[in-house]
């Protein structure tokens, strides 16, 4: 009898306008198999192929390899012979061969993070066969130099063995050229690539101790077990965190009949986009090569021409070629292959208007005959997508609920950051002109290796082209640029998916890896001087240019209005100061959620004050020192509640341990001696009476006002009195009074008290009042325990999720970056619980206590006011958790907004 395992589908299989699958099967066949599958339903030329399940890759992780080829190998055949009948040619056949392309495809765009093999299916007999059929003896050569040149990197490991090497196989065609005085791989003739082929496989011999595989069957398993194991190689990997992607997703594997674009003058391959994926512009664009395969366009072996005339124009303005030059040796696919074009145009209409979204798609043209070989949501910048859900939504093609649900919160960030001085760069000395890859600013020192891109605070990593290994090196660096390669180079793609920077294509520079050094002209740039780069003109920048903040666009603001109009939960800001609080207003914050006083201490003028507190024997020595630092305190406060006037601001009096107040350095001592006049020993005996062994668990929060009284009731007077103060200029303030670190009832008791009788004195003192709220930071699980009895008193409950995970896990924040690492890796922690709110353990306290202060108090105001505020993720966890509010970093208030909405319309 079957079981359920054995009717399971492992393979699905498309081609000739009808598929096992569609789009709806993402999270099983991954984005591309998905894809592939709906295209053939849509009559789009496919070539015919199958997709083997992202549970595949998982039961390879889980059982291995010989275990999960037998499991699919029978369908793997049928699937071939599918191929086979649809494309009129077969697998391993030297007559009449069908030559396949093996490549990954996860439920989610990762470009160039996993592996691909192309030309699979040929050796020395399969070869002649491809060249007798096809009567192109130069192209059957190529096809299998290349084939050898990617299984041997994907599936051998012949990779690189240092930074300072070069890939072994590009290290023996350089070579060639050099020895042959060429320049382009499409020069080499039919005895070079048949000397390359033999050399190649030398290579591979020397180097594994193993002949190149012949059978092509044993070469097709290999393919797809390499393309399972790059799931979790270190440039997937280091992506996956990127994007807290899980790891238990996994990756499909797509296998497809091969269309050649390297047939000559009428073929050719090339990536397109259905818009500016820089801007978001509703321009068709893309770029293109002549006699040449998909990987060519995307690795920047060569910089590519532009799909259409006009974005042939724009480039050769760029470049200061004159238009005689550019239709000579630039023409656009427009223009040398008008009704490829036309073709390609309308495909490209179709497959935007059907998914309702800018498309990323390649496509391969054999002999006159196009084939698109993917299409993808594509990746863009964030101005780009919040142009485009704009312009999608006025143009009918999506209602207002999908045009926020399709943005990335995260990418929202990438508006709110410094652009260029528009007078700096009118003094600016430009060096060299590159194509605009990715838009921005940036400035830097120059490095040239992506695993030394952290060596200065800002780096530029110049490399000749970008490959998917230098990932790491690229999310650190403050710009990229390269040599060679085109807008839809690797470089380009991810650093738009990045958000970051990018130039690339700028043949102008000569770099040499070696000498750490950049030749622009005459002059050179070495490792660690400034250049700055604009991504938006491709301006490649001498030193360093001057930076403004940014105008946030009205696409922008358009998004942030349609958000708010489906948000019920408030976004507030942590704000210590006016500036951040002016900041994040205009962000749209709706009150303040955090104030940390204790950050006003530490300026120069307000910390001898308190360490003459701290230091002072006596209640009378102590108060003296807080009566000067009151009128400070007041200002800083008048100052926050103007800048949030008519919004709420919770004011958090003093968290931290006296210790971190006092100079622990033996010359500050002195210096502190001296001006309190007091010994040197007074200073020192002090600063160890305060020392502790674990001061995060220690003398602090509500411990201090519960000891030093009088510190509580200078800060209640200091709050109280701002507020009565903006009143008589008649400016509302609602003021928030949150006490820290409680753990039981009594302490919350002890510290209200003080609070409301010192708000009294104030009022009778002045002959006014206000109103205004107590309440309490949750960062202790059992204060969530007890919520129910807190709330009897407790006007709000804010969660301190930073204090409370760390106390729900029991790691030091400070210290579990030894660990934390570790554990990510070997997958005993899924994500980061400082990043990501852990809503299984720390969440699950964070709903007790929502509960059950409720409970007592129906009308309790609750929210959360940790890091996690600002994070996707826990923002849809608050909504549906129920709170209020969630506070945020001024420059996250816009990603805790969109979040927001779309966990309402998620829940709705």
């Amino acid at each position: 009898m079957e079981t359920a395992q054995d009717l399971k589908m492992n393979v699905y299989k498309f081609g000739n306008k009808t598929a096992d699958g569609n789009s709806k099967l993402r999270n099983l066949l991954g984005g591309k198999g998905a894809n592939l599958a709906e295209m053939s339903w849509l009559g789009i030329p496919v070539p015919a192929g199958f997709t083997i399940t992202t549970e595949v890759c998982t039961q390879y992780n889980q059982y291995g390899q010989e275990e999960t080829i037998a499991m699919i190998k029978p369908e793997v055949e049928e699937a071939i012979k599918n191929i086979e009948e649809i494309m009129g040619s077969t697998f391993g056949d030297k007559d009449n061969p069908l030559l396949i392309s093996v490549r990954s495809g996860a439920r989610v765009s990762m470009p160039g993070m996993m592996d691909t093999v192309l030309n699979l299916g040929l050796n020395d007999e399969v070869v002649l066969g491809l060249a007798a059929k096809t009567n192109n003896e130069r192209f059957a050569w190529d096809s299998y130099r290349r084939f050898i040149q990617m299984y041997g990197g994907v599936v051998l490991g012949m990779k690189p063995e240092s930074k300072d090497d070069i890939d072994p196989f590009e290290e023996i065609m350089e070579h060639l050229k050099d020895k042959r005085h060429i320049e382009l791989d499409t020069e080499f003739t039919v005895q070079d690539l048949q000397d390359l082929v033999y050399d190649f496989k030398d290579a591979v011999k020397k180097r594994t101790g193993h002949d190149f595989p012949t059978d092509p069957w044993d070469q097709l398993w290999g393919a797809v077990i390499a393309v399972f194991n790059s799931w979790n190689g270190d440039r997937a990997v280091y992506y996956r965190k990127m994007h807290n992607y899980p790891a238990d997703w996994g990756t499909a594997v797509n296998v497809q009949a091969m269309v050649y674009g390297n047939m000559g003058e009428n073929s050719g391959t090339g990536v397109c986009f259905t818009r500016d994926a820089g801007t978001g512009e509703n321009v068709f664009n893309g770029e293109y090569l002549i006699d040449a395969q998909g990987e060519d366009v995307v690795a920047g072996v060569r910089t590519p021409l532009q799909i259409t005339k006009l974005g042939s124009e724009r480039w050769a303005e760029l470049a200061k070629v004159d238009e005689e030059e550019r239709v000579a040796n630039y023409p656009s696919l427009e223009e040398k292959m008008p009704e490829i074009f036309k073709e390609l145009d309308g495909y490209q209409d179709k497959l935007e208007k059907h998914y309702r979204d800018m498309q990323d798609m390649e496509f391969t043209i054999q002999e006159g005959k196009l084939w698109i070989l993917q299409t993808r949501n594509g990746k863009r910048t964030g101005a780009a997508m919040v142009k485009i859900a704009i312009d999608l939504l006025k143009s009918k093609m999506i209602s207002e609920k999908e045009a926020l649900l399709m943005l990335e919160p995260n990418k929202l960030d990438e508006l709110l950051h410094p652009v260029f001085d528009t007078g700096a760069l009118k003094r600016a000395h430009v060096i060299a002109q590159g194509l605009p890859a990715s838009p921005g600013a940036a400035t830097g020192q120059l490095v040239f290796f992506a695993d030394e891109a952290n060596k200065y605070k800002n780096s530029i990593l110049c490399r000749i082209e970008t490959s998917p290994e230098d990932l790491e090196g690229m999310n650190i660096a403050k710009g990229i640029l390269t040599a060679r390669g085109g807008m839809t180079s690797h470089a380009a793609v991810v650093a738009r998916g990045m958000g970051k920077c990018c130039v690339s294509g700028a043949g102008a520079l000569k770099i040499n890896y070696k000498g750490r050094s950049l030749r622009v002209g005459d002059k050179v740039y070495h490792e660690g001087d400034w250049i700055s780069l604009n991504g938006s003109t491709g301006n490649i920048i001498e030193g360093k240019v001057a930076t403004v903040e940014p105008e946030l666009s009205g696409e922008f603001a358009e998004i942030m209005e349609l958000a708010d109009k489906y948000s019920k939960m408030k976004v507030r800001t942590n704000a210590d100061s006016p500036k951040d609080a002016l900041v994040a207003k205009n962000f749209g914050a709706q009150g303040i959620g955090l104030t940390r006083t204790e950050h006003m201490f530490f300026e120069v003028d307000r910390i001898r004050a308190m360490r003459e507190m701290i230091l002072a024997e006596t209640v009378k020595g102590r108060k003296h020192a807080l009566e000067e630092l009151l009128p400070m305190q007041r200002k800083d406060f008048e100052g926050i509640f103007e800048a949030m006037a008519g919004l709420p601001v919770t004011i958090r009096l003093l968290d931290p341990p006296l210790h971190e107040f006092v100079p622990h350095q033996l010359a500050t001592q002195k210096d502190l001696a001296e001006d309190m006049h007091i010994s040197l020993q007074a200073v020192k005996n002090k600063v160890a009476d305060l020392s502790e062994f674990n001061p995060m668990l220690g003398h602090r929060g509500c411990r201090l006002g519960n000891t030093y009284p009088e510190i509580t009731e200078m800060q209640t007077r200091a709050i109280i009195e701002a507020a009565l103060n903006l009143k008589e200029r008649g400016i509302e303030a609602k003021p928030e009074i949150m006490i820290p670190l409680v753990g039981t009832y009594a302490e919350f008791l002890e510290q209200e008290k003080i609070i409301r009788g010192t708000a009294q004195d104030v009022f009778d003192e002045r002959n006014d009042s206000i109103e205004f709220m107590v309440g309490t930071m949750m960062e202790i699980p059992r204060a969530t325990l007890i919520a129910d009895k807190i709330a009897e008193r407790a006007d709000f409950f804010s969660f301190g999720t930073n204090d409370l995970t760390q106390m729900t896990y029991g790691y030091s924040r400070d210290d579990a970056g030894k660990f934390l690492p570790i554990y990510l890796d070997k997958g005993i922690l899924t994500s980061d619980p400082f990043e990501i709110l852990d809503q299984e353990g720390v969440g699950q306290l964070v709903e007790i206590g929502t509960e059950r202060g409720r409970k007592t108090k129906p009308n309790l105001k609750v929210g959360i006011c940790g890091e996690h505020g600002g994070e996707p993720n826990s923002v849809e966890f608050c909504y549906n958790t129920d709170l209020d509010y969630v506070s945020c970093s001024p420059f996250r208030v816009p990603i805790a907004r969109l979040s927001a909405a779309q966990a309402q319309i998620k829940a709705s």
